[in-house]
């Protein structure tokens, strides 16, 4: 069973790392800086409501560590590990609270937590409390990323449930 586990987390980890490195080969979605659709994070959500904080926590460590190796942008770590420890957390604590029919939620706020994490390490790093003012436009753009990813990743734990012989509750039937 561990070895089955280890299989499926790994090839989590894998997706992600896919789609966060295509994603990087995308222009640009708006002028601002650092505003993207973050579309590995419906991997990352789709964990946290399948699988639990552990496999989680292992899956985004993986894709964290190897996107930054393959992107060769290593001072990115510091924000991005914040970003989704504190995402990570988010959302494993919106867990116990939400129905599955509101993983989207739980995407939202993590995206929110997700940029308030990686603004803290900015301007702790920088020693330049006026990042703060970058904060909304982040946190506003990230919440409209987090709502697709969410969704996204809402229809995958209702199609992985079906696959798997688990009943949807009525409400989720599309």
């Amino acid at each position: 069973m561990r070895i089955r586990r280890l299989t499926r987390d790994a090839m989590l980890a894998g997706v992600a790392l896919i789609i966060f490195l295509v994603e990087l080969q995308l222009p640009p979605l708006t002028p601002i800086p650092g505003i993207k659709l973050g579309l590995a994070n419906i991997i990352t959500v789709y964990a946290v409501f399948a699988l639990g904080g552990a496999d989680t926590a292992g899956i985004l460590a993986c894709r964290l560590l190897l996107g930054t190796i393959f992107s060769g942008n290593f001072s990115a770590l510091m924000y991005s590990a914040a970003g989704g420890l504190v995402c990570l957390l988010a959302q494993l604590l919106l867990r116990r609270v939400l129905a599955r029919r509101q993983i989207w939620a739980a995407s939202v706020v993590g995206a929110a937590a997700h940029n308030t994490g990686q603004i803290a390490v900015a301007i702790a790093v920088t020693q330049t409390p006026g990042l703060l003012a970058y904060l909304p436009a982040l946190i506003a753009a990230g919440m409209a990323a987090g709502l697709f990813t969410g969704l996204c990743a809402q229809a995958l734990v209702r199609r992985a449930d079906i696959l798997n012989g688990r009943k949807s509750p009525p409400e989720e039937k599309s």
